[in-house]
C-alpha cells in the first residue's frame, strides 16, 4: 500500500470514529432532552392537579372532611359540651365600684336576656345597695353581653357574671362588706345573690347566681351571701337547665347546654 493510500485509510479512519463518536453523543443528547421534556410535562400535569383539586376544596367545603364535619355537625354536639370550651368576652374594666348611693335606695326592674329565654326580676337597692349599684353599671355598660353562665348545681343554682367563664374574672375592682344574707343559711327559690370567694367578703365583683330552688348555703368565715334582687319569672327556665344537667355530669360543674347572657335590659 502506497504512503498516499495508507493516509487516506488513516483519515478514513478517523473520520469514522470521529463520526461515530459523534452519533453516540448525539443520541445522548436526544434521550437526555427527551427525559427532561417527559419530566417538565409530568410536573405540569401534577401542578395542574393540585390547583383544580384547591380550587374544587374552595368551592365545595363539604370535601374537605374537617370543614365538612363542622359544617353539619348539629348544635347540640358542638364543643360546648366540654367543660373549658365555654365562650369569654373580654369587657371594659373599671379601678373602683361605683358608690352604693347611686342605687337610690330604690327597686330596679331589670330582665336577663338569654339564649334559653328572658328572665325578669327586681334588685333591692335598699337592703343591698353597693350590690345593686355595682349591678346596675356593669349592666347599663354592657359587661355582662355575651358572658357564659360558667356553674351550674343541678338541683339548685346557677352561676353567671365571669367574662373569662372560668370562675375567677371580674371588673377589675372587689367590694364588701356583705348584703342581706338570710340568717338561717337558706336562699329561697327565686333568689339572686353575689358570688364570692370562701372566707372573703370583700371579693364580691360581677359574679352573682340565680337560685331556681331552695338551697342551703352555710355561712363561712366571711358570713353569708349579698342577696340583692329575686326572680320574677323565667324559673322555669332556669330549673330546665337544672335538670339538664352539667357537662360532665357532677353535682356541681358546667351546664351541659351553653347557657349565654346576651344583655341585661335595666327598665
Amino acid at each position: 500500500m502506497s504512503p498516499s493510500k495508507r493516509e487516506r485509510e488513516y483519515a478514513r479512519r478517523r473520520y469514522n470514529k470521529r463520526a461515530a463518536k459523534l452519533a453516540k453523543n448525539n443520541a445522548v443528547a436526544r434521550e437526555r432532552r427527551i427525559v427532561a421534556t417527559v419530566s417538565v410535562l409530568a410536573l405540569l400535569v401534577v401542578v395542574a392537579g393540585l390547583f383544580f383539586w384547591n380550587r374544587q376544596l374552595e368551592a365545595d367545603p363539604a370535601a374537605d372532611p374537617s370543614a365538612g364535619d363542622t359544617a353539619t355537625a348539629p348544635e347540640s354536639e358542638s364543643p360546648a359540651t366540654e367543660p373549658g370550651a365555654l365562650p369569654t368576652t373580654n369587657p371594659q374594666t373599671y379601678q373602683a365600684p361605683p358608690p352604693a348611693a347611686d342605687s337610690l335606695d330604690q327597686d330596679w326592674n331589670i330582665v336577663i336576656h338569654t339564649n334559653m329565654g328572658d328572665i325578669e326580676a327586681t334588685l333591692d337597692g335598699a337592703l343591698a345597695p353597693q350590690s345593686v349599684a355595682s349591678f346596675i353599671m356593669l349592666a347599663s355598660n354592657g359587661f355582662y353581653d355575651g358572658t357564659a353562665c360558667h356553674r351550674l348545681l343541678p338541683d339548685s343554682l346557677l352561676q353567671c357574671g365571669d367574662p373569662t367563664a372560668t370562675g375567677g374574672g371580674g371588673p377589675g375592682y372587689s367590694f364588701g362588706p356583705i348584703e342581706n344574707a338570710p340568717a338561717d343559711g337558706v336562699y329561697p327559690t327565686g333568689t339572686i345573690a353575689m358570688a364570692r370567694q370562701g372566707g372573703n367578703a370583700e371579693s364580691q365583683g360581677s359574679q352573682f347566681f340565680l337560685v331556681f330552688n331552695d338551697v342551703p348555703l352555710p355561712s363561712d368565715a366571711a358570713g353569708g351571701y349579698s342577696v340583692f334582687g329575686t326572680i320574677d319569672s323565667g324559673l322555669e327556665i332556669l330549673q330546665a337547665i337544672g335538670a339538664a344537667g352539667t357537662a360532665d355530669g357532677s353535682g356541681d360543674g358546667q351546664p351541659i347546654e351553653n347557657v349565654i347572657i346576651e344583655s341585661v335590659e335595666v327598665l
